[in-house]
């Protein structure tokens, strides 16, 4: 059992539908790595640390048997609890998928605990989205992992997490706090920006995701591939295809084709068959760690924090 201030929140237990759930897999796209203070990880447990319209709160998720059990603590317990079922994938449906080809079976055979996630805040997840433009993904996490360190809070309980940092907080951060997270001025322009209107943007969740990705691209600095990441995670969406992705074109192309290089323009060609479902067979076909051979130039690693 869990508390928020004084007064006893036991633990919710949501039932599942489909079974099995992997929350590790289910939850990846939400863990900017393995040092990510806002997540953590174990043997068939998640702990996040959320911010809700009632507060911040700490929340725990797994599995037992047929249900999801979720406990919270904090002043948003109650809002985090109710969220416990979207982040866990359980509003997901994985049947909506009809593999056409040898290797989505496989993968799909292979990690059948895989779910989508969703219920994540539009803005939390675009912070993290677009420290990941244009730079490697080491850079990227190590980013976000140095601007929670300094802008966040510690997170109710003891899992020893802290918070995404607060809007507000953000709108108010001069750019060398920026700087000094190895993140130049454009993106920090842009997460500032988004910051501003967080509550407009986290409103989009309540729209179908396409309209949202639309909403999102009409933003400055928020391309195809930033939307299709945001609502990847706030919608849930099985249809999200990051066009601009530096190495998804190949890895889609190679897994479903045998053709070591594509563009955008190919990938989509190939993933026309799972129409409503691409960003779901992007999913499974990613999650056994394959790629395209590696030959040729490669993204390299920046570092603008001695400039």
């Amino acid at each position: 059992m869990t508390t928020v201030a004084d007064v006893p929140v036991p633990e919710r237990r949501f039932p599942i539908a489909h079974l099995p759930v992997d929350l590790a897999t289910t939850t990846f796209p939400l863990r900017q790595g393995t040092h990510d203070p806002t997540t953590r990880v174990a043997v068939g447990q998640v702990w996040r640390a959320l911010r809700t319209p009632g507060g911040p709160a700490t929340l725990h998720l797994r599995v037992d048997g047929r249900e999801l059990v979720a406990g919270a603590v904090g002043p948003g317990s109650v809002q985090a609890l109710e969220l416990a079922p979207r982040l866990a994938g359980l509003h997901d449906d994985p049947t909506a998928l009809r593999p056409r080809h040898p290797v989505v079976t496989e993968a799909r055979r292979r990690t059948p605990g895989l779910r989508l996630t969703s219920g994540t805040a539009v803005f939390d997840a675009l912070v993290w989205s677009v420290l990941a433009q244009k730079v490697v993904g080491f850079d990227a996490r190590r980013a976000y992992r140095d601007l929670v360190t300094r802008l966040g809070e510690p997170a109710p309980g003891d899992a020893g997490l802290l918070l995404p940092p607060d809007p507000g907080r953000i709108a108010r951060t001069p750019y060398w706090t920026f700087h000094e997270c190895n993140v130049e001025r454009r993106r920090a322009t842009v997460i500032v920006a988004a910051a501003h209107r967080a509550g407009s943007l986290n409103a989009l969740a309540a729209l179908p995701a396409a309209e949202a990705r639309v909403r999102l691209q009409s933003l400055p600095g928020i391309g195809p591939w930033t939307a299709a990441e945001v609502t990847a995670v706030s919608h849930g969406d099985p249809d999200a295809v990051p066009l601009g992705d530096y190495h998804l074109p190949n890895a889609v192309a190679y897994a479903l084709a045998g053709e070591p290089r594509a563009d955008d323009a190919r990938m989509l060609q190939l993933l026309e068959p799972y129409a409503g479902q691409r960003g779901r067979v992007i999913r499974l076909l990613m999650s056994g760690g394959r790629g395209a051979p590696r030959y040729g130039p490669r993204l390299s690693r920046q570092d603008i924090r001695a400039r």
